[in-house]
């Protein structure tokens, strides 16, 4: 089963994105930037990231950026989930390398129809 991690600050959002998911991916949880990277290790190989823009402590575009500067997550698939509509953060967000950009809150069903096109 492919594994996705997600980060988001809110445990809400976390929640509703995993039950919607799980029966597809193995899902591994962050609530921030920090917390991503410490736990990346034990859940490699990631298969896809789902990223929250604005969280506490390393938000979703840094965490982008030192996701990109891995070898073995240069090419994988990063969704950037997040209530954020300004095209200043969608161009960064392409530029720093992510493959797609989800505005929440969002049906868990397109999500996952979403998701499996990038995989498939």
């Amino acid at each position: 089963m492919k594994k996705i991690l997600l980060v988001d600050d809110s445990a809400t959002i976390r929640n509703i994105i995993r039950n919607g998911l799980t029966s597809a991916f193995d899902i591994s949880e962050a609530e921030d930037g920090v917390k991503a990277l410490e736990i990346l290790p034990s859940c490699s190989p990631v298969s896809l990231f789902l990223l929250d823009v604005n969280m506490p402590n390393m938000d979703g575009l840094t965490l982008l950026e030192k996701i990109r500067q891995l070898p073995e997550y240069k090419s994988t698939p990063v969704l950037m989930l997040t209530t954020e509509t300004k095209e200043e953060f969608r161009t960064k967000a392409k530029s720093l390398g992510a493959t797609g950009w989800v505005v929440k809150p969002c049906e868990p069903d397109k999500l996952l129809a979403t998701i499996k096109q990038i995989l498939s």
